[in-house]
Order: C-alpha cells, then structure tokens, then sequence
C-alpha cells in the first residue's frame, strides 16, 4: 500500500476497486490514478548497493498520470507531502520553453511555494517536451527523493531540475534521459542546491550531460555516464563538487557551431543571463574521469577553480589534452578565454595542457602529485604559473613554455625537453621562485545575444542549452496552469 503523509486532512475512499484521491494531485488538472495489484518484486533494501536499481525492483501500488499540456501529474504548493511505492507517467509538452525550464511548467512531479515534498521507491516516466521529471522551484522548497527510476524521453525533459534557488536532495536513483537537451541532474535560471547520494546517472541525448549545472551541486558515489555530451557542464558562478564518483564522457556529437572540441568536462559562461558571471568550481575527491573523446577539460570566457584530489584520469583520445582554457564562440572576442586555478593533490595525471594568448593558467602541485605532460609546447602565449610543492614533480614529455615557476630543486624533471620560463631557459635542479597570476572573474565581455550552451538546436529543443533562450524576466499575465505565481 502506498504510504503518504500530508498536513492536511481528507477523505478516502477505501474500496480497493475505487480510484483514490491524492491531496497533492488537486491542481494537476486531468491526472488520473489507478490502483494496481502489489507485486512481488524485491524492494531496494534487499538489493545489493553495487546493483544497478530498476522499474520492476519496485513494488507499485498505485500509478498516476497526467496527459495535459503544461501540467502535472503531482503538485505540492506550499505543503508537505509523502508518497511511496507510486508510478507516475506524464506525457504532454509546454508551449514555453521558458515556462518549463525556469519555472516547472509541464514537469512530471512539481514542488514550489516552500513546499516540502518527499518521494521514495517511485518511478517517473515522461514522454514529451519540456517534460522534465521531478521539479523544485523557489527558495525555501524542498524535494527529497530516495530509491527511485526516472526515465525521460523527449527533448528538454531532465530528470532532477532545480531552480529559483529550490533544493534537491537524491539518494540511490537510477535515472536515463534519451532526448536532446536532457541532463540526468540538471538546474536552470535561479539555480539551487542540488544534493545527490549513490545512484546510476545515464544520457544519451545531444547536449545532455549527465550535470548541467547553474546551481550548487554535489554527487557522492555514484556511477554517470553520457554517451553523446559532456559528463558535466558548469556554467558562470556556480559549482559541482563529486566525491567517489565514476564518470565517462563520451562527447561525439555537436550541438553547437560555437566550439570545434569535444570534452569531457565543460566550464563556461553563455552569458544568457541563466547563471550570475563570477568564478565557477569544478571539485573532484576520489573516483575516476574517464574520456572517450577530446579533452578531459575545458574553459571558455570565465574564470574556474578545478580541484582534483586522488582521481583516476582517464583520456582514451590520444589526440586530446588534459585541460584546455581557450577562446570559443561565446562572449566577446578578445575577452572571452579561460582563466583557470588548477589544484593538484595526490594525484598522478598524465596530459597536455593548452592555454590560448588571452587565457590565463595558475598551476598548483601538492601532496605527492606527479604530472607528466607538457604545458604549451606550441608557445601558445597563455600567462601559465607552475607551483610545485616539495615532493611533488613535473614531468616534462615536450618542451614547454609558462610565464613564471615556483620550485625546489627536485621539482622539475626535463626528461630530455627544454622549459622556458618566461622565455628564459631552465635549468634542471635549480630552485625557483614566482607570483602566480591575478584571475579577475568578473573581466569577461558579453556577447550580442543570449546563445546558451553547445548548441544548434535539435527539432522541438532550444538553442543547444536546457531551456528556450530566455526573454529575461518572465513574461507578464497569470502564470501557467498548476505553475507557481508570477515573478
């Protein structure tokens, strides 16, 4: 039987042949519930925590679904609700991409208003555009999710979606997107706090990463995987932060005319207006990279600080770089590079590193890090700063050219190679000292028009990024049906 809790008292009818009336459900218009037999299906805490959850280890007791354009399946709007052993199916699309991705139009499952919303062993599937699965809008909101299947077919349909500083907390989910411009854990205009815990994270959609973040996001021990796009995208001033997580890229699709690179790990701005301009934060502990094409990382038009600790990094294109900060379509040009903090910590990371005449590089090698790999060995022209800290070592595989270096005597290994510090050679086992360089956030130029992600748009999505270009403040008259109120 389905256990749900809510602060509210009603009436049931409890005739098991008769439909049931969900409290949180009496703004979704025409969602419609029907009760099922109980199956014997194992639930998630008889599973091995190593196994991969799916729609039929969850015992069901009840579906709802909803067909209406622009509404939902499940509403809490400013209330506390439960529910569990549930399957909610939502088809339909929103005629307003903005709707959809800034303000929850259309989703399956839709928080808002300070509502706090609570969903265990549930599985979502939805089938149309802009149909995103389970949506937290607004400061104060709150959806926490456990031991769940989300599956998404259609474009622009995510499978967590967080925005207007709502939060997000997810824990044991297995979640697949198949459309373009799908991200498993994603955030829109407003951004949040996203809080995930184990799980199973898969996409195969053009410009469908497993994160795209503008908000504040944090995967622990979890398995992800995009087979199309990027593995994460970060845009502007906001972060995501994985701890113990296995993650493969696969970027081999284009969405975008913007950028000829593919890459695992992307930190930009699109200066769209989605994600306050400032310093992003890229945060890795433990776990492994791995990439299937181009570069593991790469920095366009704003500033980022990268931090990996004790990661196993993975490049299985030999003709890709380790990280690459550079100029790409998206700002102002001569203005629009990367500017990147990279913080090594127990790592041993092999890799080239390629930093443009108008991107800025400060390097940092600490707690036994050996790198190997060469630093603009086509004297790009990139202001570079190397700092190795004492037990850790550079490893050079080609000549290398950087502006400025810090280091003991044992912190460069030449390996045959020449290194040029600000055009003056160096020599092995002399000490060394210099300034790293000063990374203004905020110095990056806008663009003409609000372009968003990667992206020329596939049929029926937006312009390469999750969500329609915005129109910036959210248009006037009466918010859409089962939405939350007017900005």
């Amino acid at each position: 039987m389905i256990n749900r809790k809510h602060i509210k008292t009603f009436s049931f009818i409890t005739a098991a042949a008769l439909m049931m009336s969900v409290a949180s459900c009496s703004k979704s218009n025409s969602g419609t519930e029907a009760t099922s037999a109980s199956s014997e299906k194992a639930t998630v805490s008889d599973k091995s925590s190593s196994e991969v959850l799916g729609s039929d280890d969850i015992e069901i007791s009840r579906e709802i679904s909803n067909d209406e354009d622009g509404a939902h399946a499940i509403e809490a709007d400013g209330e506390t609700s439960e529910y569990s052993n549930l399957k909610v199916t939502k088809t339909g699309d929103s005629d307003s991409g903005d709707e959809a991705d800034f303000y929850g139009d259309n989703s399956a499952i839709f928080a808002t208003n300070g509502a706090t919303l609570t969903l265990s062993d549930i599985v979502v599937n939805t089938d149309g555009t802009h149909a995103n699965a389970v949506f937290s809008y607004g400061d104060g909101t709150t959806v926490n999710i456990s031991n769940s299947v989300i599956t998404t077919t259609g474009n622009c349909s995510g499978g967590l979606m967080t925005t207007g500083g709502g939060t997000m907390n997810a824990t044991d989910l297995t979640i697949h997107t198949t459309g373009n411009s799908s991200a498993a854990i994603r955030s829109d205009r407003g951004g949040g706090t996203v809080n995930v815990d184990g799980g199973s994270y898969t996409t195969d959609g053009k410009g469908s990463p497993v994160i795209y973040s503008t908000a504040d996001i944090t995967v622990s021990n979890a398995v992800m995987e995009s087979t199309s796009s990027q593995g994460v995208v970060v845009e502007g001033k906001n972060s995501v932060t994985l701890n113990n997580v296995e993650l493969i890229a696969d970027n081999n699709t284009k969405n975008s005319d913007k950028s000829e690179y593919y890459q695992a790990v992307m930190i930009y701005q699109s200066m769209s207006g989605d994600a306050a301009e400032g310093l992003a934060t890229f945060d890795m502990t433990g776990g492994s990279l791995t990439n299937a094409n181009g570069d593991v990382f790469f920095v366009n038009n704003t500033a980022t600080t990268i931090t990996l600790e004790d990661v196993q990094i993975v490049n299985r294109d030999a003709d890709g770089v380790f990280l690459r900060a550079a100029a790409a379509g998206w700002g102002s040009s001569g203005a629009n590079g990367g500017k990147v903090n990279l913080y090594l910590k127990d790592q041993d990371l092999t890799g080239d590193m390629i930093v443009d005449d108008i991107s800025t590089l400060n390097m940092y090698l600490s707690s036994g890090t050996t790198y190997s790999g060469a630093i603009n060995a086509d004297n790009s022209e990139g202001q570079i700063y190397v700092e190795i800290e004492s037990g850790s070592k550079w490893v050079l595989t080609e000549d290398s050219y950087i502006t400025s270096l810090t280091c003991d005597a044992d912190g460069i290994e030449l390996n045959g190679h020449t290194l040029y510090v600000n055009g003056v050679e160096y020599t092995q086992g002399t000490t060394s000292s210099g300034e790293a360089i000063e990374i203004i956030s905020e110095s990056f130029g806008r663009s003409g028009s609000p372009d968003g992600m990667p992206g020329d748009p596939p049929s029926g999505s937006p312009d390469g990024k999750p969500g329609d270009p915005p129109s910036g403040e959210r248009p006037e008259g009466d918010p859409p049906k089962g939405g939350p109120d007017k900005k």
